[in-house]
C-alpha cells in the first residue's frame, strides 16, 4: 500500500492508472477507521481494480469548533488496518494541501439541505460537497463507497454527482452495527462507558417508530411516542426525530402506499452528538 500525502501525487497516480486502464474505487473517510469503513474497502477492492482510501477530517465541514478538535485522528493505526483489507493507495493530505487558499465557491441544495443535518448544523454540507468534489476531481474514481448512515449526506452526494456530470458510480452501503444495534461511528470512540451503554437506545428509538408506522400509526402520533421513549433516559439530548420521505428527506406527515419512508434521529449523549437511521420500503407499510 502506498501512501501519498500531496494532491500532485494522488492526481498522477490514479492517471497512470487509468491510462493502463485500471478500474479505481474511491473510499472517503475522516479516518478513526472501524468495521463499516473496512467493509466499504472490502467491497471497493472487489470490484475495482486499485483502490485509493482518504483520510482528512475536513475542516469545512465542522460548525463546531470543539467537535473538529475533538475529532478523533489516529493515521498510523488506520494504516494499518487498510493494507489488509485492499487497500492501493492511501491519501493522507494536510488541511493546507486539501485548502492552499480559502474557498469561495458556495453550493445551494435547496430543500435537501433544509432539513435536518442541514437544519442544525449550517454550512456543513458546503463543507461535504467541496471536499468531495475535490477527492473526486484528484482521484477519478469510477466507483465511489459511501454508508447509508450519513443517509442525508448519500443524497446531497447523490446530488451534487448528478449536477457536476460526475463520470462515476456511487455504491451505497447498509449500515453496519455493533451487537447491541448501535450504528458504529468513529464518534463512538469518545462516548464514556456510561454513555456507551445507553447509545443503542437511539436504535431502539428507530426501531420503535418502524414498528409504530407498520401498525398504520398516524405519524404525529409516532412520533409522540418514540419522543416518550427517548425522555425516560434523561442522559439523551434529542436534536431531532423525524420522519421523512426517503428520497428527498423532506417531513411527511401522512405516509402514501408508494413512499418509501425513512426514520432520521440526531441527539447528543453528553458531549457527542450521534446520527442514525432507519429505511422502511413501501411494502413493509
Amino acid at each position: 500500500m502506498e501512501i501519498l500525502q500531496s494532491a500532485a501525487a494522488l492526481q498522477a497516480q490514479t492517471e497512470k492508472w487509468r491510462r493502463d486502464g485500471q478500474r479505481i474505487g474511491l473510499v472517503p473517510t475522516m479516518g478513526a477507521l472501524h468495521d463499516g469503513h473496512l467493509r466499504l474497502v472490502q467491497a471497493a477492492a472487489a470490484e475495482n481494480d486499485v483502490v485509493v482510501v482518504s483520510i482528512f477530517v475536513n475542516p469545512t465541514q465542522f460548525n463546531n469548533p470543539d467537535d473538529f478538535r475533538l475529532y478523533p485522528r489516529l493515521p498510523e493505526a488506520d494504516a494499518a488496518l487498510l493494507e489488509p483489507v485492499g487497500c492501493t493507495a492511501l491519501f493522507l493530505p494536510s488541511v493546507e494541501e486539501m485548502y492552499p487558499q480559502p474557498s469561495k465557491l458556495r453550493f445551494d441544495f435547496g430543500s435537501l439541505e433544509q432539513v435536518m443535518e442541514g437544519a442544525h448544523r449550517p454550512g456543513h454540507f458546503n463543507g461535504v460537497a467541496t471536499v468531495v468534489s475535490k477527492l473526486f476531481h484528484l482521484s477519478r474514481p469510477h466507483r465511489a463507497y459511501f454508508g447509508q448512515k450519513d443517509l442525508q449526506q448519500v443524497a446531497i452526494i447523490r446530488q451534487l454527482v448528478a449536477d457536476l456530470s460526475f463520470d462515476l458510480e456511487l455504491i451505497i452501503f447498509p449500515t453496519v452495527r455493533e451487537a447491541d444495534g448501535l450504528a458504529m461511528s468513529s464518534r463512538n470512540r469518545r462516548l464514556s462507558a456510561d454513555a456507551r451503554q445507553i447509545a443503542p437506545q437511539l436504535y431502539k428509538a428507530l426501531q420503535l417508530g418502524a414498528k409504530l408506522l407498520e401498525e398504520k400509526r398516524p405519524v404525529a402520533s409516532v412520533k409522540n411516542d418514540v419522543l416518550q421513549f427517548l425522555a425516560m433516559e434523561e442522559t439523551i439530548v434529542l436534536e431531532y426525530f423525524e420522519v421523512a420521505d426517503a428520497h428527498t428527506l423532506q417531513p411527511i406527515e401522512r405516509i402514501s402506499k408508494s413512499q418509501d419512508v425513512a426514520l432520521c434521529i440526531a441527539a447528543w449523549l453528553t458531549e457527542v452528538r450521534l446520527i442514525d437511521n432507519l429505511l422502511i420500503s413501501d411494502k413493509g407499510l
